[in-house]
């Protein structure tokens, strides 16, 4: 099913609008890419202006910055912790920016999208 992203036909107070004209091919919107861990497996996409969008739609490495001593370090998933945004996310492993995995370095907070960037960019936790 197509994702619309074009205007409401009701305005803020709950009135109807009657629009000019009808839904257009560029208010179309894609369905979010969730992104799980495991031997990494990138899909490319077209968007508007032909510029180009990596989803990942499965990945295994992250890029673990350690702000004590301002040093990032590419760091082996393996799973995940925390997810702010949706309990299920953990059980099924699916990270989103805002996640908190488990890396070989230890808890890490996920600051990229891996769904529209293509990689996964996170700041250790102190604990």
């Amino acid at each position: 099913m197509a994702l619309w992203q074009g205007s409401s036909k009701r305005s803020k107070t709950g009135r109807r609008i009657r629009h000019a004209r009808g839904k257009r091919k560029f208010e179309i919107g894609r369905e979010s890419q969730l992104t799980t861990i495991g031997d990494t497996r990138l899909k490319k996409i077209r968007t508007l202006g032909n510029n180009r969008k990596t989803k990942a739609k499965i990945i295994n490495v992250a890029h673990v910055v350690d702000q004590k001593n301002n040093k990032t370090t590419k760091a082996e998933i393996k799973s995940v912790v925390g997810n702010p945004a949706n309990l299920n996310y953990i059980r099924r492993n699916i990270i989103n920016k805002g996640a908190i995995i488990e890396t070989n370095l230890g808890k890490a907070r996920v600051t990229s999208r891996p769904g529209q960037t293509g990689t996964v960019n996170a700041v250790l936790i102190s604990e």
